[in-house]
């Protein structure tokens, strides 16, 4: 676990369920600069495979790490382009 990234915007989407963690999270990574970091707070276990999959199909986005931290799971992606 390295979540020594320099995280420039946090999203909580605690308490939503699928599809709502994935599509807040692609509307706040719209919003950063390029090498920015986005940092999502879900409490949906779904979450770790369904951003972990929206972040594999989606040019821009590079995922770096995702904590499965029990009650909460964090997710860390950098914008890589537009």
């Amino acid at each position: 676990m390295n979540t020594e990234f320099d995280i420039a915007e946090t999203l909580d989407v605690k308490g939503a369920s699928c599809p709502m963690p994935v599509i807040k999270t692609s509307e706040a990574v719209g919003d950063l600069d390029v090498g920015d970091v986005l940092e999502v707070l879900a409490t949906d276990a779904g979450s770790m495979s369904d951003i972990d999959g929206w972040a594999s199909s989606t040019d821009g986005v590079e995922l770096l790490e995702q904590v499965d931290g029990g009650d909460v799971y964090k997710h860390y992606l950098r914008k890589t382009g537009e």
